[in-house]
């Protein structure tokens, strides 16, 4: 029997009446055994039609529900639910913890027969048949003939056909915003009669639309795909969205009401987007929402329209360290007015092997720092990091990162990764950490317009914690904010190499423009190199040679 109350009565008889369906009643008489809603649409019906026509029956339960056996319908599965659960929940004893949202299809009803009514029952159970061909003025089908089995279906070939990976799935639905003022409205319409019963109820009591949809799909969606666990939270999304073509008729007297909620906006179809719509019956009062809509809903002309069903996985973090040896390689894609400069960049020779390995949709690259296009990256490479969009694979072994590495560092030769691993979405935040507290080191090609010695050079090697002024080099002006920057040269050394060449080394403050430092770009940067050797100078050839940053972990070759 169906966890219903004498005092539930008035407010089947008056749902029915108002064109609801039979999971829209349960909803709204606050139901939430689980497995009450998994049963048989029409044999809902046939139970709501025999309580509201059996006075007896109902007042022989109630009597009972006051004495033992109240726990029977109350929700949580509570210990004393033993008999009403097994009622419902035989069909899905396997399916595990309710899920986040799902998707839809047809369940058709038939037309039940019932004990025969009383007379003053009897014109409820007349509309109650009239109503089993009707869409529900509530759901608008979607509790009705948009769950079941042919969704079920509908669900698992789709997912199948995307061929991801995954050991558990949440289901994920989207509504049509109108379902919010028409469950307002049917709440009204409730209240009311519960106020002249003086009973005291919370709308936030009645159970959501979502929640009774993913009570009744997960069973028949986890046996479609293969007894796969059907849970509140996992890696992995599966949803449909469902639209109805009367949305913007039914939300549109708030947009007059409620103006304030409905901004337009550039990637919305409608201004009535579900947000606003609940922020708008939050604001308006009962009178000016009774004034412009009616309660009960009118009846819908038409039902819910599910579309395709979605698939979505959540990002996978693969990082690494890279070397290039290339002085002709931008980090990134190198694109200036539309037009591309250079043929590809690390960023692609990365990342293109691992998007096939993970059957990613996409991806975001990030680094610890980034080198100019004619620079390169030597020692033990610079800490790279990868975002892996909506990945149809999420886990590799140990031996096929070894072997994705590998595949990487064959395909060309001006780049190498090493240390390359999955990581949590939390770790990436250490290769951020303390920017301008980390080191680099670098190595450097000077020249010089005037000639020089070796000992003209010595007192460099003695310079220790050096504090420059840099303004944002005019190479850079175009894409960053114009400041004055310090930075610190902790130490420095010399190898002289001719009377107009040496190589200098640099170990830096993150952030240090090397360039800048050693040319002084006009004055820009103080102290320079220039002014130290009180000669002009300019840098032929620079190499990053460690980036001081402990992370990734390093894995032994």
């Amino acid at each position: 029997m169906l966890p219903l109350k004498e005092k539930d009565k008035p407010i089947v008889q008056k749902l029915l009446s108002a064109g609801c369906c039979a999971r829209c009643i349960l909803r709204f008489c606050c139901v939430s055994v689980q497995a009450a809603y998994r049963q048989p649409q029409q044999d809902t019906l046939k139970e709501l039609q025999a309580f509201i026509s059996n006075t007896e029956n109902t007042k022989s339960q109630d009597s009972a529900a006051a004495d033992s056996t109240e726990g029977n319908y109350k929700s949580q599965d509570s210990a004393a639910a033993d008999s009403t659960e097994e009622n419902y929940k035989s069909q899905d004893a396997a399916v595990s913890e309710p899920p986040e949202d799902p998707p839809s299809k047809r369940a058709k009803l038939e037309p039940s027969e019932t004990a025969a009514p009383s007379e003053e029952d009897s014109a409820a159970v007349v509309k109650l048949k009239d109503e089993e061909s009707g869409v529900c003025v509530v759901c608008l089908g979607i509790l009705q003939d948009l769950c079941g089995t042919p969704q079920a279906v509908k669900i698992g070939e789709a997912v199948k056909a995307e061929k991801y990976e995954f050991d558990s799935l949440v289901l994920s639905v989207s509504l049509p915003a109108q379902l919010c003022v028409r469950e307002h409205s049917c709440w009204l319409h409730v209240k009311k009669e519960l106020r002249e019963k003086s009973v005291a109820a919370d709308k936030d009591d009645v159970i959501q639309v979502k929640e009774a949809f993913k009570w009744i799909m997960q069973g028949p969606v986890a046996k479609e795909l293969g007894g796969v666990a059907v849970v509140t939270r996992s890696l992995f999304e599966v949803g449909v969205e469902f639209t109805h073509p009367e949305t913007d008729a039914d939300c549109h007297f708030l947009a007059s009401t409620c103006p304030d909620c409905f901004k337009p906006t550039k990637n919305k179809q409608s201004v009535f987007t579900r947000m606003a719509v609940v922020k708008a019956l939050e604001k308006i009062t009962d009178a000016k929402f009774l004034k412009h809509y009616p309660s009960p809903p009118a009846q819908p002309t038409s039902g819910c329209i599910p579309q395709d069903v979605q698939c979505l996985h959540v990002s996978v973090f693969v990082a690494g360290r890279y070397n290039k040896f290339c002085r002709s390689l931008p980090q990134t894609p190198w694109v200036i007015d539309g037009e591309r400069r250079m043929e590809s960049s690390v960023e692609e020779l990365i990342a293109a092997p691992i998007l096939t390995s993970f059957r990613a949709t996409g991806f975001n690259f990030s680094s610890s720092g980034r080198e100019d296009v004619d620079v390169r990256t030597l020692g033990n490479g610079r800490p790279f990091a990868m975002e892996l969009l909506n990945p149809h694979r999420s886990r590799l072994s140990k031996v096929e990162m070894k072997q994705l590495q590998e595949t990487i560092n064959k395909s060309s030769d001006k780049i190498r990764v090493r240390d390359l691993q999955i990581v949590s979405r939390e770790a990436m935040s250490r290769m951020k950490e303390g920017e301008e507290e980390k080191t680099k080191s670098y190595s450097a090609l000077i020249w010089t317009q005037k000639p020089i010695q070796r000992e003209d050079i010595t007192f460099i090697d003695d310079i220790k914690e050096l504090t420059l002024d840099q303004k944002t080099p005019l190479r850079v002006l175009h894409r960053r904010a114009l400041a004055v920057r310090q930075r610190v040269i902790h130490s420095m050394n010399t190898r002289f190499l001719d009377s107009h060449h040496f190589y200098l080394g640099l170990k830096t403050q993150a952030g240090t423009y090397i360039k800048e430092f050693v040319h002084g770009d006009f004055g820009r940067t103080k102290p320079n190199l220039c002014q130290l050797l009180k000669t002009d100078t300019d840098i032929l050839e620079l190499d990053v040679e460690s980036v001081d940053v402990d992370w990734p972990p390093s894995i032994p070759e």
